[in-house]
């Protein structure tokens, strides 16, 4: 998203960008200099809720171009009520009237996730100008420590980060075992594992922690997204699955190995010339499936720890070998 934003301030320079978008996501376009204020979506993921969408609308009034990322009908209503005049976004589930700058999505031309979002800052007919620069988040010094405080963290050791949880489902995860092996090579070095994510990435981290002798920090279901930026901006390493925590770690511009299974790092690389994506190649990868559908989930458990492990001491300048 950030390129876009980026891109909209070189061709309207002095105009205010504020964005809509769920509460969650506020610390995340805080971290982002295009961005001048965020608007709190207070609507239920699938919830129609017209009339008060309509009554938000009408609120408004003062903008003269709203883009409009999801391809979702009534995510178009908002703007539409709002009477904004230039309404634009991809064609998608009928928004014909909705959106006046509609268009229409060539995959082929428009391969990235990133480049999509950041052709729609462009005129209809306007060329999208390439390369596009990395995204890049700005963490204050008081964010870092805010969080290391709320936390009980410290930096006596350098800290590698772990995010071992993908949300899209299983076939994006690295398998426990394998990260906890990492992880001990890297306490045996005199480093610090954070293991980060949500809720719901608790357990595996768990796992992890209980197999690399319990001596991680499971802080995963513990952040918000605002210290989840602050901790990843502090880590010399960042080892992630495919996953928004990878995109934000590249968006800090942190050294990072990303590793790679059903999905493809052709669609949805991390954005940062210091990430290093490992990917076992294997004809059935990228399915783009939650699940492996073959069951012997092959793109991931081939992925073997010293591989990583090589590419690991590569990054950390004297770690030396196991």
């Amino acid at each position: 998203m950030q390129p876009m934003l980026r891109r909209l301030k070189q061709r309207h320079p002095g105009c205010r960008i504020d964005v809509f978008a769920p509460p969650w996501t506020a610390g995340l376009l805080q971290a982002m200099p295009q961005v001048s204020e965020v608007i709190t979506n207070p609507f239920p993921h699938g919830a129609l809720q017209l009339a008060a969408r309509y009554r938000l609308g009408r609120q408004l009034q003062d903008y003269a171009q709203a883009i409009v990322l999801p391809n979702s009908w009534k995510s178009a209503l908002l703007p539409f009520f709002a009477r904004i005049p230039h309404r634009t976004g991809f064609i998608g589930e009928t928004r014909y009237g909705l959106l006046n700058d509609a268009r229409r999505l060539d995959k082929t031309l428009l391969p990235l996730m990133v480049e999509r979002f950041a052709y729609l800052a462009e005129d209809a007919q306007g060329q999208l100008p390439r390369p596009l620069e990395n995204p890049a988040l700005e963490i204050a010094a008081a964010q870092q420590q805010a969080a290391l405080i709320k936390l009980q963290l410290t930096l006596d050791k350098p800290v590698v980060i772990f995010c071992p949880g993908a949300e899209y489902g299983p076939a994006k995860r690295w398998p426990a075992a394998s990260f906890a092996a990492i992880a001990q090579r890297l306490q045996q070095k005199g480093y610090a594992v954070w293991l980060i994510g949500s809720a719901k990435d608790r357990p595996v981290a768990e796992e992890i922690n209980q197999l690399a002798s319990g001596n991680c920090h499971n802080l995963c279901g513990s952040t918000d997204l605002t210290d989840a930026i602050a901790l990843l901006s502090m880590a010399a390493l960042v080892l992630s699955n495919d996953s928004g925590l990878m995109h934000l770690s590249a968006a800090l511009d942190r050294p990072m190995l990303a590793l790679f299974g059903s999905s493809s790092p052709q669609f949805t690389p991390p954005l940062s010339d210091k990430a290093v994506v490992i990917k076992h190649e294997i004809s059935c990868s990228p399915c783009f499936k939650r699940v492996c559908p073959l069951g012997h989930f092959d793109c991931m458990r081939l992925i073997s720890p010293d591989r990583v492990w090589d590419r690991v001491t590569a990054l950390l300048p004297g770690i030396g070998g196991f």
